[in-house]
């Protein structure tokens, strides 16, 4: 018997139990079947590396020497089969050549398992990704427990797949099914892998020693290949459906931005009737992926994610968190902490706010939860609270109410008398400073910051905020909880703005004067997508709001006066008038189910070169100011935040790698001259004469 975690695998005798592998335990049960365990030594994934593979290697030998009557794989971590690759092998990969050598080593290895004359299975729990995926694709036959997930993500690191997963899986599955999974980088369960036939089976743990016996002695009916894999080998087939998923691709990923779609298109319909040729051109197509920009760039973001993951610590003490306002952000916040399994209590001066708070939490629940009774159990965590009783026992207070410095002390002051205490104040504040919020409070170290992003499920990233007095113990709670929730905990300093709203609002307010300069507005757009934000900012200040907008751009130029452009008075009035963007339905945008009219475009002229500077450089420009200034104390930390909190283009690795890559001195002539041309808002910030 072998305990895996809280999984127990009945093997029965295990005469050869053990062996010289750090990374593999090679056992034989009763039956001659050999059972080979993956559990890469000090971690609490399996990832592919090459001392893995390498190890890998000798073991196939061992088995095509031994000849036992089946294999089968599985993994010995909780968390799941085999995560994908040791991303830290590829960071910093120059020499395409180098690259192709050695996943030509691992491909070979990959090859051997494939070739192996005996039943070969794979029994996958938890994540099944990247090249675990390749790993058991190489196998004979699939077996996953239910709560199994599979994908190929490497289009997120700018890659495909690249130990043969292109080819098996196209193979195995309709590649009209097959390649949107590797373009999208989207996981599947188990239920839909079985429907796909990427997996023979689904079982609960209790059977897979039957499954096991059933698909070694040839019971277990092998999911095949269909008609239509045939039909889709063929040539001319290939070249209509190849034409269509380039014009599917275009749509959200540019080539120029993100060629490994692309790439990966082109490889299914040059070699796809050819799978030694595909086997072949997969190796080369990876390796010259690998050492483009944008991978590196977006291997940097995933390290990046993951050093901040690590802000957020452990030990999270939140079990009830009480949400004041059920507006956009307020209803949203709730909902999100009551899907991960906290108890929410949602207060507002009104009922129709709750209510559509509930509405968009459901909504929200039916795209994300998988299983019915997991939706009904979050809205059931979300409790409406017109008396504002969850106050009493909230471990944390977020308050959510519009940006107006009075109101929120209002709120403060009926809110402290009923705290427990220990319990967190925090304000969702987008741009006041939290010293100026804290006057009124009588125990002003329990305030802090959590800024969220609109929207709140796609964006990860929360700003948590402390001011000269907060409670450290509290203020190391409220970065907990953020981790808890699975979102990114970037703390900052008190300030206007903070971080990402500082960076953001020369962005869009410049972008408002682009307008007063009779631009239109989808060329303004365009000029940010051309760059590669996945939306522009006229867009993108409809879908946060006019009046937010408004409200925080007058905060900022308040406090910063002409290092930011003026507000025109056309934005007030459009405020004024009601026209609010997104939530109103009518902004610069007319918005329809949720996404902005712009069938009545004319032809565009291109933007300009100046244009996108005067756009982005001001970003990069205030970050190094952020910097210098100790709001955050980290260059790199920085770049995740932005990416993280606006969707700054990914593949450009934040604003300061961006100007790192163009180089600082040309980013600090370019800001001189647009400081000429249009005035002081572009002057470079004295942190460029040390940035590095």
């Amino acid at each position: 018997m072998d305990v895996l975690g809280d999984r127990v695998l009945e093997l029965g005798p295990t005469p050869d139990a053990g062996g010289p592998y750090k990374n593999f335990k090679l056992t034989r049960d009763g039956d001659g079947v050999a059972w080979l365990l993956f559990d890469r030594e000090g971690t609490s994934a399996n990832t592919l590396s090459a001392d893995l593979i390498e190890e890998l290697d000798k073991i196939i030998t061992e088995l095509e020497g031994q000849r036992p009557t089946g294999l089968v794989i599985r993994s010995g971590k909780k968390s799941g089969f085999i995560a994908g690759a040791d991303v830290n092998a590829f960071r910093g990969a120059t020499d395409a050549g180098a690259v192709e050598t050695e996943i030509g080593r691992a491909h070979a290895v990959i090859d051997r398992l494939e070739a192996l004359r005996i039943p070969s299975v794979a029994v996958i729990h938890g994540f099944c990704l990247g090249g675990g995926l390749e790993v058991a694709l190489a196998c004979q036959m699939r077996i996953a427990i239910e709560d199994a997930r599979f994908g190929f993500p490497e289009v997120m690191l700018g890659l495909h797949p690249g130990l043969g997963g292109t080819v098996r899986f196209t193979q195995l599955v309709n590649p009209m099914q097959a390649m949107p999974l590797m373009l999208t980088g989207k996981t599947i369960d188990a239920r839909k892998a079985k429907s796909l036939g990427l997996v023979d089976a689904v079982t609960q743990e209790r059977h897979v020693r039957n499954a096991v016996k059933d698909a070694v002695s040839g019971r277990l009916k092998r999911a095949r290949p269909g008609f239509l894999n045939t039909v889709f080998s063929l040539g001319p087939v290939r070249g209509f459906l190849a034409s269509r998923m380039r014009s599917e691709a275009g749509k959200t990923a540019p080539e120029a931005h993100y060629p490994a779609p692309y790439a990966l298109i082109d490889l299914w319909e040059k070699h796809g009737g050819d799978r030694a040729a595909m086997l072949n051109a997969e190796k080369a197509s990876f390796a010259k992926l690998m050492v483009t920009p944008t991978a590196q760039n977006l291997i940097r973001v995933f390290f990046l994610r993951e050093q901040m993951k690590k802000l957020a610590g452990d030990g999270n003490k939140i079990e009830h968190v009480h949400v004041i306002g059920a507006g956009a952000m307020g209803g949203d916040i709730a909902a999100w902490c009551a899907g991960q399994n906290l108890r929410v209590t949602l207060a507002d001066m009104k009922p129709e706010p709750i209510a559509g708070a509930i509405k968009r939490a459901a909504d929200l629940y039916g795209k994300i939860l998988r299983k019915r009774t997991a939706v009904r159990d979050a809205l059931d965590r979300l409790m409406p609270d017109m008396q504002a009783e969850g106050v009493r026992n909230a471990d944390l207070i977020i308050e959510a109410v519009p940006e107006k410095l009075e109101l929120k002390q209002k709120v403060y002051a009926g809110l402290e008398p009923k705290m427990k205490p220990g319990a967190i104040l925090a304000t969702n504040t987008s741009s006041i400073p939290l010293q100026d919020l804290r006057t009124t409070l009588e125990k002003p170290e329990r305030l802090l910051g959590l800024h969220f992003f609109n929207p709140v499920s796609r964006l990860q990233l929360v700003e948590v905020v402390s001011h000269d007095g907060t409670d450290p113990q509290l203020l190391k709670e409220a970065l907990a909880f953020v981790g808890a929730i699975d979102r990114l905990p970037l703390p900052v300093k008190s300030s206007p703005g903070f971080l990402v709203n500082r960076a953001l609002t020369p962005y869009m307010l410049e972008a408002m004067l682009m307008l007063d300069e009779k631009i239109d507005k989808m060329v303004i757009d365009a000029a940010a997508k051309k760059f590669g934000m996945p939306m522009g900012p006229i867009e993108l200040a409809d879908q946060v709001g006019l009046d937010i907008c408004l409200d925080v751009g007058d905060m900022l130029r308040s406090k910063f006066g002409n290092l930011l452009p003026s507000t025109p008075a056309w934005l007030r009035d459009k405020v004024a008038r009601g026209e609010l963007g997104r939530k109103t339905g009518k902004g610069f945008y007319t918005w329809k189910d949720g996404k902005a009219d712009t069938s009545g475009a004319l032809a565009m002229s291109e933007p300009s070169a100046e244009m996108i500077d005067r756009l982005i450089l001001p970003m990069s420009n205030v970050c190094v100011a952020c910097l210098r200034e100790g709001i955050v104390d980290n260059a790199d930390v920085v770049d995740g935040a932005v990416i993280f909190g606006t969707g700054y283009a990914p593949f450009r690795g934040g604003p300061l790698n961006y100007a790192r890559t163009r180089g600082v001195e040309n980013v600090v002539s370019t800001l001189d001259a647009l400081t000429d041309k249009f005035g002081g808002r572009f002057t470079p910030d004295v942190g460029w004469e040390t940035f590095k």
